[in-house]
């Protein structure tokens, strides 16, 4: 029996190259966190809160931003510039 690439418990170790790590998957993100994915101010990530275009959720205290409401944001600011918009957000 070959043992090779498989931990003590018996579990194959998954193996991750430095150039190409593997993504990590998140749900929920910071609005700090947002704020860097989007490459917009706190103000700005504020203001699409208030106006709707960007959906947040709560967790006690916490406001936090589902991933797919910053990747329907994305979508939407293509689309509106697909139909002709200005390019610029909010």
């Amino acid at each position: 029996m070959d043992y090779h690439g498989l931990r003590p418990n018996g579990k194959e170790k998954r193996r991750t190259s430095m150039n190409n790590p593997a993504p990590k998957v998140r749900a929920l993100y910071s609005v700090p966190e947002a704020m860097a994915l989007l490459n917009l101010s706190r103000t700005q990530i504020y203001e699409l809160i208030r106006t709707s275009r960007l959906v947040t959720v709560t967790q006690g205290r916490r406001r936090l931003v589902p991933a797919d409401s910053i990747t329907d944001y994305v979508q939407l600011l293509l689309e509106e510039y697909r139909a002709g918009g200005d390019g610029h957000a909010a």
